[in-house]
């Protein structure tokens, strides 16, 4: 992810990344994925993000709900990057429906809510 801040140097594996994020048993990979397609907006010029978004927002209610914290605050950087997503991700964001345990519910009410607070940011 540091390099991705920095260059475009790891864009050409993006592909890669998306099967990562297509893990169905390990959410750790997951996660690593999704981060990275996230972090390589930035350099999307061939719109790949833009091609994979609806199966990148399906993870703000990843059955982890780790990884589904760190998609809706990664969420924020694909906004940012890629402008002409941001009614697809706020849509996602608003209607989000996934119940998790006591515990993780209030975080991750919480991180949707700072989401669409920073996002909305973007469009003023």
């Amino acid at each position: 992810m540091n390099i991705s801040e920095k260059c475009n140097d790891l864009y050409p594996y993006f592909d890669k990344f998306v099967d990562m994020m297509d893990d169905h048993t390990n959410s750790y990979i997951r996660t690593r994925g999704l981060r990275l397609i996230a972090y390589n907006a930035k350099w999307d010029t061939d719109n790949k993000v833009n091609n994979i978004i609806n199966q990148w927002l399906k993870h703000i209610e990843d059955e982890k709900p780790i990884t589904a914290r760190q998609c809706i605050k990664d969420v924020v950087i694909i906004a940012k990057y890629k402008p002409e997503l941001i009614d697809v991700i706020l849509e996602a964001l608003v209607k989000y429906e996934k119940i998790y345990d006591d515990s993780m519910q209030n975080l991750i009410f919480k991180d949707r809510q700072k989401a669409i607070r920073i996002i909305r940011q973007y469009t003023w």
